[in-house]
């Protein structure tokens, strides 16, 4: 680590926001996914899908994949020319969670990031696999590749924990920011300073939980995003028993009654969700006993259409061959207009524990 990139001041005091993902972007980072014990079949029908997603990517912005040594030359094969290999070590594939946070300084240009620290969402208590040592050294080697001054305020938040419009208003889940297992004690308060302080936030909108039997503890990019300032897709579903109805009902009510950082109302509007979905037992015991947690059958997936990656010209959305399939691409065309949507079937992803939005992460312009 090259000490003189990292800033003992604030990003705030220095001029620096997040942007909203919806802002033109220079790249975006992903990682080759490997292990056994998380995805199935030796992680190959895995693979196929993270290649497809990169590909599709590439086509709008500079895609950088991260690999083991390995793995790079097999990560090759399915890659497009265009698409830029770096030999990291990791523990698992989720680059938004672990990757760097990429703040902006909206005079100069210049790009920073911020580096959480990673603890697997929940460590020893609740993590989801036992040694996350190299995810958690992912950030800064990725920020030194990439030259970026860099900030590290010394507390546990993944990348998927929250959604900013790019204007000082940020939206997180209590029950996954505030789990104790993340940061002993740490209060609704004291989290909103770190927003403040290092993402440039003015408003944080806090929603009780996250998507029913998420492992993230309920990661608000499953929930709901921005879509552009002002306007938010949340996750529904109309069934009143199912466990996912309490959940999005409390937060559209939330929603729909909070003003911006800005003083304004925000838009929400309700996009079904797919499924139910389930694991299926060919599925589980594709999955090598390891040290991550068990893929079971019968377990419900924590599916959502709002999970997608927005790219400078496109929006990669992940789709399940479920009936509400063509609405949920129907309604986040209407929401990006300009942008070409393109569904790829990423149950292989979901199996995995996340979906798209999960295994990239922007760099800003």
């Amino acid at each position: 680590m090259e000490e003189d990139m990292i800033h003992e001041s604030k990003p705030i005091a220095d001029g620096f926001i997040m942007p909203a993902e919806f802002e033109p972007h220079s790249g975006c980072l992903m990682l080759w996914p490997f292990r056994g014990d998380n995805w199935r079949d030796g992680a190959e029908p895995a693979r196929k899908t993270f290649a497809k997603v990169a590909n599709l990517i590439a086509l709008s912005e500079r895609l950088y994949m991260g690999a083991r040594e390995e793995d790079i030359d097999r990560a090759e094969l399915f890659l497009t020319p265009d698409a830029k290999t770096i030999e990291l070590d990791y523990d698992d594939s989720w680059m938004r969670d672990i990757g760097p946070t990429c703040i902006k300084n909206r005079k100069s240009g210049e790009i920073r990031t911020v580096n959480w620290e990673f603890n697997a969402w929940g460590g020893e208590k609740d993590g989801l696999y036992d040694s996350w040592e190299k995810d958690a050294g992912v950030a800064g080697t990725v920020s030194n590749y990439l030259k970026f001054d860099q900030y590290k305020p010394g507390v546990v938040l993944e990348g998927g924990a929250v959604q900013v419009d790019g204007q000082g208003t940020l939206i997180a889940v209590e029950e996954c920011v505030l789990s104790g297992n993340r940061n002993t004690g740490m209060t609704k308060e004291r989290m909103e300073e770190v927003f403040r302080d290092y993402l440039g936030i003015r408003k944080t909108i806090w929603l009780p939980k996250g998507v029913f039997n998420d492992e993230t503890n309920g990661h608000v990019d499953n929930l709901c995003c921005f879509t552009d300032v002002g306007k938010v897709l949340l996750t529904w579903t109309e069934d009143r028993n199912d466990p996912q109805y309490e959940r999005s009902a409390n937060a559209f009510e939330i929603l729909s009654r909070t003003k911006d950082a800005s003083g304004n109302s925000l838009m929400v509007e309700k996009i079904l969700q797919p499924g139910p979905l389930y694991m299926k037992a060919e599925e589980s015991t594709g999955v090598q006993k390891g040290h991550a947690v068990a893929r079971v059958k019968g377990n419900r997936l924590a599916a959502s259409y709002v999970n997608f990656y927005i790219a400078n010209h496109a929006v990669i959305v992940p789709v399940f061959n479920d009936i509400n399939d063509t609405a949920a691409l129907e309604k986040i065309q209407s929401h990006f207009p300009e942008r070409r949507i393109i569904p790829v079937y990423s149950r292989e992803i979901l199996l995995g524990g996340g979906n798209i939005h999960c295994i990239t992460q922007q760099i800003p312009k």
